[in-house]
């Protein structure tokens, strides 16, 4: 069997970038494989552990799931991406450390990466819709309280009201 690839063109944590893929791979080993954005981590690979969340023109997805020949003209984040000038973290990066969000770290990129999403929709959600919209993520070392503040804090920051 032969197999059978695409050139793609899609921007990758602001980067127009130009690629050959193969049909049948995922966006996980695009980015990890030709780009080394390890941030994006292989986990459970059928899309339950939440590892591999990136941003597709604004929205979260398992990156597992989605093949890297539909990332074709599409607009792609990853938890690189979100760095500043000089490496400086992002204010949610920043509220996972304050907080202490993190202990192994696996599933930290694909949290944030679902923060981000939830905190670029302006909106304010209440304790139990974050723990709905964060639900899609596994994580073995029970951080799941210290991350929820640090959504929650990043969210009322910028939303104007600080805690």
């Amino acid at each position: 069997m032969s197999r059978q690839y695409k050139l793609i063109h899609c921007t990758i944590n602001g980067r127009e970038v130009e690629q050959m893929v193969d049909v049948r791979a995922s966006l996980t080993d695009l980015l990890r494989g030709d780009f080394r954005l390890t941030s994006v981590k292989k986990g459970c690979e059928v899309g339950e552990c939440g590892a591999c969340n990136v941003l597709i023109d604004g929205a979260c997805f398992n990156s597992c799931l989605y093949l890297a020949a539909w990332a074709d003209g599409k607009e792609i984040r990853t938890l690189e991406g979100l760095l500043g000038p000089g490496g400086a973290l992002s204010d949610i990066q920043q509220a996972f450390i304050d907080e202490a969000a993190i202990q192994c770290g696996f599933c930290t990129p694909g949290f944030i990466m679902t923060a981000v999403e939830i905190l670029e929709s302006g909106r304010e959600y209440t304790d139990d819709e974050l723990r709905k919209l964060l639900s899609g993520h596994l994580c073995r070392c029970t951080g799941y309280e210290n991350i929820l503040r640090a959504v929650k804090k990043t969210m009322l920051q910028r939303l104007g009201k600080e805690t």
